[in-house]
This record gives structure tokens, C-alpha cells and sequence, in this order.
């Protein structure tokens, strides 16, 4: 998940929560907006018209040329492959027409540019165009006689130029907070199905003008290559091909997985990196071969959906010297993260950056998994309100919403609100964006951030079959790629009953929590060390479930379903498999949350000295310590994942909470030292011993 829960005025919520109130002022000026601008484009008509925000407005604008991104402080949109004819004269388009229902977001229909958005609840829908410069063009009405088909309004323009445009939606309805709506007429919103959204450029670095922006025209080709022979190529074992579209991905018990935050990975100047492709798509495929050479055969991203890295500094506030290099705060589903892009090139280039960076993994042997955040979003609660989309759409279809309540946005994501994930509309919101990165980016797999809040009705209530699970497993694409659930949320704890289809796998905390608690030395922990190693049968084995695929890390650990479940001891969330061994406790004082924040069940031990020491002794049982838990994660039944730099003694300085620190904190250090280099070849061989026996991988639980 995100950050780590912190404890305050006897409610449990997520540090991330804590976000600035834009409310309804008229901010204007482009020196003075805040926040980022996001840009959109449509999935299943491959059209990519993008939506800008300029809080407190949110609009869309047309994509720009890849090779033609403009530098300076105005965002400005150009098609990257129009193909919609311009009209004469200059103007955005030639006619208006009543557009259709479907697809949703910007379409392409013969020569017409079609938008079609889900509104209920609004009596007024008007749609906003602006020019490449985001300077006001027009508004338009929609008439519900006209542009509304059943719950979805939508208009169509023909010719409408290939560049220089830009759009939102503005939404009016009936009745105040009591309908569970939080109407914003004068807010201009981000469609829910905008395909990619433009920003600042530079991450971490304020422009003078940020909006959210997107693309006109369809997704520019791309040139998969011979992708499918490619990893035929490279893998070692019993390959799964995809028919739609030609992905071949590993049986889930092959795996090893790799996690890592796509900007730490390679920020460092020790990467080697030129400068602009540090801590970048284009730097994670970089590095494809050293991955694939510590035997790693799947990459778990964390999130890589368009989110706000400075959302911390939009007030005065204990936090607001962070930045966030996690992402678990999106602002959309569909749209790669665009100051992932090389040399701020924006959100056209960072679609194509991703798919090289899949293209080079694949390339190289190793599955792209991503980790998806559908259980909340950016906007926040009643109190911090951050209006963008979905809220100032219809906020009761699309979140959790208890009307009769004091607080009626229900929070069982710990950041304010809980994505409403089993009704109808946003079910397909969900499934729409999965398929989407599977058929545009040919992404292999899933890690489902607080998987439980999905399984949830509209008034929090768990539910036994919950229809998005089922739909997900039951797909004919998805539910051939890896599905991967974080068995919790906040008030739900899942482990090993998570519902699965026979699809699902789970992160499985019990695993990281007893190996960490043998290796230290606790007593009484041998019974549960040898049924952890052998497949935690004691929480899988029913209904035909098996222990093949569990995923588990140094600090995290275990995932399950019949066929997986993910082991591990580390996790992004949490000490370092170094850190483990060389703090007892948290020392989180740089969050600017008095120590608070983050978990304090660590179940880790410093071997005799609180942090770094020169006494060789401690030094020598700390490596011999962290050998020990890479060997258990190793040598154990289901689908074992380690985290960026275990491999090689990355230390946080024994911050376990370290989401916030785009600096050296986080950052991966390139230039190992002997005892690093060590510790990295040590870990390559088990991943090697562990591949060359097969008794590592069962399918069948032991006896």
C-alpha cells in the first residue's frame, strides 16, 4: 500500500490523506496553480484526446508528437499521428454532430472525434475546448435530448483539428451534499477515461503552467517486434502465449519477482545514466540485462498510473518537504505516468517510453508486472478535498458513500475515501484500464494494492463473491495474466480466504512475519518455519488451492491462489532486508511525523548495535543473517520476490516508511561495495540453485 498507517485522535488513517483543500477558489493564473495537469486518451477506440486541469479547472487537450514536444512553461498538445483531417480556416472542427454512447472518453468515428462520459446524475453537462496554449476556445451545453443516451452524454465533432485542442467537462446537478454528490459546477473535470495525461515535465520540479493534457488522434505505432520469438528465446521453462495480444508469460510457480519504484531504481548519478533518463521508463529497460542476470524473471512496478509527486507540498504541513516516489495517489487509470518520460518529454513519449521499457524486458526474459491502486484515489475525504474527476462526476457511483452518516465517504483505504469498485460503472471503469495495459502496453500481470476494499458493496459490506473478482478471473484475457492480491484493507484481513476463482494469488503476510520472527531467534517458531517453507498449508490448502505460486520477499511475504501464492520477507513497505538486521526500530523521524508513522511489528533484530557499526563481529552475524533469510525465501514452496537493492545491502537508514524521499534514502547505489558485491552474487546463486531444482516449485503440496 501506499504509506503506512498512522495512529491519531483514536482513528487509524493514511499519512497520505492529509491533502490541502482547493475548495472553489478562482485560481486562474497559471504561476499560480499547485497542482499537475492531467492529460487523457481512450482505450478501446485507440483515439488518446487528453484532458488538462488547471486547478481548480480540470481540462483535456489533444496529444503532441512524440518528436515535437514543446519545452518551456506552457504545456502545448500536438497530434502524434492525426488522424482526423483538420478544417479550413483554423477552427477546431467543422460541425457539431449528437455523437454516440460508446465507446467512453475521446473516440475516433470516421472523421469525427466522439466524447462520451458517464454522468448520471448531472441535469447540466457541458464541455469545455480550450487551444494548445490551455487558453478558453468555447464551452458547449449538451442537450439531453440530443447528447445523452441512457446515463451517458456525449457529443461528436467533425474534423476536428489533429493538434492544438484541448477539453473537459463541467457537471451540474440537483440537491446538495445530502445526495452524496459533490457538485463543482464551475470546475472543469478529468474524464475518467483519459489514455494519458501531461503534467509538469521534470519530476519533482514545478512549471510555471501544469494541466492535465492528452492526445488527438490514435496511439502512434509501435514496433512490438519479434517480441513472442524473442522471449522464447529466453525463458527456461513451460511458456503460456497469449492470443490477444502475442504475450508469452511465465506459469506463475517459474517466477522470482523483482519489486521495485520505477524512480528510485535508477535516480542515482551512479546508474550511469545521461542525466534525463535517470529514474525513468527508458532507465528501468536500461537495465533489463542486469535484472535478467540475477536471475530475476519478472519486474512488479509500483505504481506507474499518472499521479501528483508533490501532493504533500500544496499546503503548509509536516509532510510538505517530500516528495512522493511511490504513487499509490492516482489521478487515473489509463495513463502512464508522465514524468516517467525521458528528458521531460511529456505523456505521448512516456507511452512510447513504457512500451520500450516492456519491449527491452521481455527481450530479456523477464514479465512486467504492475501495482494498481483501484481500491481510492487523489481526491481525498469531505474535510481535504481535492477535486479533479470522479468526485465532481458523480461521487456516490463512484465511492463508497454513506449518506446517512457524519462522514459519509467510507475509508477503508486509509486515504480519505474507498473506490466503490462493485458497482456496474466503475467495475467496468476497472476492467476497461486492466485490459487496456495489457492489449496497448502488453503488461503480464497484476498486484492489486488493498485487494480487500474490492471486495466490499457499496455501504462497505464484505462481500463473499465479489463481482469484480469473479469478472477479473473470469475474463477471457485478464484472467490469463498474473493476478495478485494484497489480501487486506483497512478492517479486512484475508489471508488465505481471499476469493480466488482458482485464479488469484495472494501476498501472504503470515510468511514474512514467521521466518522473520525465527531467524531472530524467537522461540517456539519451528513448526510454523517449516510450514511456511513447505507451502503454508495451513492457510491454502482447500479447495483444491496449491502452494506453486506464493510470492514472498525479505519484507513482505506470500501470495496464494491454486495456482500462486507469493512469498516474501521484504517489501517496499517496511525495513530493508539490511535494515532488518540492523535496527530494531523504525527511525522515521525525516517524514516529518515524529516517529509516528509506519508499523512498529518490524520482528527485527540489530544483532547487538542500533545501525551501522565497524565491529566486525556484528557485521559478520549481520551478513550471515541476511544469507539466511534470502536462503528461506529461496528454498520455499510458492513464488518468491525480492525488493530493489536487497539484493545488494540497500539500506534506508532504518526508515521504514520511506515513500517520500527522492534522494539517496531511496535511491538504488550503483557502486557496490565488496560486501554489496558479495551479498549480489550470493543472492544470483540462489535464484540460480532455486531454477535448477524443481522441488522448489510443487504444485502439490507436500504429502
Amino acid at each position: 500500500m501506499a504509506t503506512r498507517f498512522k495512529i491519531g485522535s483514536g482513528a487509524i488513517t493514511r499519512s497520505a490523506s492529509s491533502l490541502p483543500t482547493r475548495g472553489n477558489s478562482a485560481i486562474q493564473s497559471r504561476t499560480r496553480i499547485l497542482a499537475p495537469s492531467l492529460r487523457s486518451a481512450v482505450t478501446p477506440s485507440r483515439v488518446a484526446l487528453s484532458t488538462t486541469n488547471s486547478l481548480p479547472a480540470t481540462r483535456a487537450c489533444s496529444p503532441r508528437a512524440d518528436n515535437a514536444v514543446a519545452r518551456g512553461a506552457s504545456v502545448r498538445c500536438a497530434a502524434a499521428e492525426a488522424r482526423v483531417a483538420a478544417p479550413a480556416g483554423g477552427k477546431m472542427y467543422s460541425s457539431v454532430l449528437p455523437g454516440q454512447a460508446e465507446p467512453l472518453g475521446p473516440s475516433k468515428q470516421g472523421n469525427a472525434v466522439n466524447f462520451a462520459i458517464y454522468a448520471r446524475d448531472a441535469h447540466t453537462v457541458t464541455i469545455c475546448l480550450f487551444d494548445a496554449d490551455n487558453k478558453f476556445v468555447e464551452e458547449m451545453k449538451l442537450d439531453s435530448s440530443k447528447n445523452k443516451t441512457g446515463d451517458i452524454w456525449h457529443v461528436a465533432f467533425e474534423a476536428m483539428s489533429g493538434s492544438a485542442v484541448c477539453y473537459g467537462f463541467k457537471m451540474a446537478g440537483d440537491g446538495g451534499w445530502e445526495t452524496g454528490n459533490r457538485w463543482m459546477p464551475n470546475r472543469v473535470l478529468l474524464d475518467p477515461y483519459a489514455p494519458l495525461v501531461s503534467s509538469r515535465r521534470v519530476f519533482g520540479k514545478r512549471d510555471e503552467y501544469e494541466h492535465f493534457a492528452g492526445k488527438d488522434g490514435s496511439f502512434p505505432d509501435f514496433d512490438w517486434g519479434h517480441e513472442e520469438e524473442a522471449r522464447k528465446r529466453n525463458h527456461l521453462k513451460d511458456l503460456v502465449v497469449y492470443e490477444i495480444p502475442d504475450l508469452v508469460v511465465y506459469e506463475m510457480p517459474d517466477l522470482v519477482v523483482y519489486e521495485m519504484p520505477v524512480r528510485s531504481f535508477t535516480a542515482d548519478a551512479s546508474s550511469g545514466l545521461p542525466e534525463g533518463q535517470r529514474g525513468t521508463f527508458v532507465g528501468v529497460g536500461e537495465k533489463a540485462e542486469y535484472i535478467a542476470g540475477l536471475g530475476i524473471n519478472a519486474v512488479e512496478l509500483l505504481p506507474v498510473f499518472e499521479y501528483d509527486e508533490l501532493e504533500f507540498q500544496r499546503q503548509k504541513n509536516p509532510r510538505d518537504h517530500m516528495t512522493n516516489i511511490w504513487g499509490y495517489s492516482h489521478i487515473n487509470f489509463f495513463s502512464p505516468m508522465s514524468r516517467f518520460a525521458a528528458d521531460g518529454a511529456g505523456p505521448a513519449a512516456a507511452a512510447r517510453d513504457f512500451k520500450q521499457m516492456v519491449k527491452k524486458l521481455h527481450a530479456a526474459g523477464v514479465d512486467v508486472l504492475l501495482d494498481v491502486v483501484y481500491n481510492h484515489t487523489n481526491e481525498s475525504d469531505d474535510r481535504d478535498p481535492y477535486t479533479v474527476s470522479f468526485r465532481g462526476i458523480e461521487s456516490k457511483t463512484y465511492y463508497m458513500t454513506d449518506i446517512g452518516a457524519s462522514t459519509q465517504l467510507i475509508n477503508y483505504s486509509g486515504c480519505g475515501n474507498t473506490i466503490n469498485a462493485n458497482n456496474p460503472v466503475v467495475m467496468k471503469l476497472i476492467i476497461d484500464s486492466l485490459v487496456h495495459w495489457v492489449t496497448e502496453y502488453h503488461v503480464d500481470g497484476f498486484r492489486f494494492d488493498l485487494a480487500s476494499a474490492l471486495c466490499r458493496d457499496e455501504k462497505g459490506h464484505p462481500l463473499g463473491a465479489p463481482p469484480l473478482i469473479k469478472a477479473i478471473a473470469m475474463h477471457p484475457l485478464l484472467g490469463k495474466t498474473h493476478l495478485i492480491a494484497e489480501p487486506w484493507d483497512i478492517g479486512m484481513y484475508q489471508v488465505g480466504s481471499f476469493p480466488n476463482w482458482d485464479i488469484w494469488a495472494e501476498w501472504n503476510g503470515k510468511y514474512r512475519d514467521d521466518i522473520r520472527k525465527f531467524i531472530k531467534g524467537d522461540a517456539g517458531m519451528k513448526g510454523a518455519l517449516a510450514t511456511r517453507l513447505a507451502g503454508s498449508s495451513d492457510l491454502y490448502q482447500s479447495n483444491q488451492r496449491k502452494p506453486a505460486p506464493a510470492v514472498s520477499s525479505s519484507d513482505f511475504c506470500t501470495v496464494s491462489a491454486l495456482r500462486c501464492y507469493q512469498l516474501s520477507c521484504i517489501a517496499h513497505d517496511g525495513f530493508s532486508l539490511y535494515d532488518m538486521v540492523t535496527y530494531n526500530g523504525k527511525h522515521n523521524d525525516a517524514n516529518g511525523e515524529n516517529n509516528n508513522d509506519g508499523t512498529n511489528d518490524n520482528f527485527s533484530w540489530n544483532c547487538g548495535h542500533e545501525g551501522p557499526t565497524g565491529d566486525g563481529v556484528i557485521n559478520a552475524l549481520r551478513n550471515r543473517q541476511m544469507r539466511n533469510m534470502v536462503l528461506a525465501l529461496m528454498i520455499s514452496q510458492g513464488t518468491p520476490m525480492i525488493v530493489m537493492g536487497d539484493e545488494c545491502c540497500k539500506t534506508h537508514g532504518g526508515n521504514n516508511n520511506w515513500y517520500g524521499h527522492d534522494n539517496k534514502m531511496a535511491h538504488l547505489n550503483w557502486d557496490l561495495t565488496e560486501e554489496a558485491s558479495a551479498m549480489k552474487r550470493f543472492t544470483s546463486e540462489l535464484i540460480k540453485f532455486r531454477k535448477e531444482h524443481p522441488a522448489l516449485g510443487r504444485e502439490t503440496f507436500v504429502g
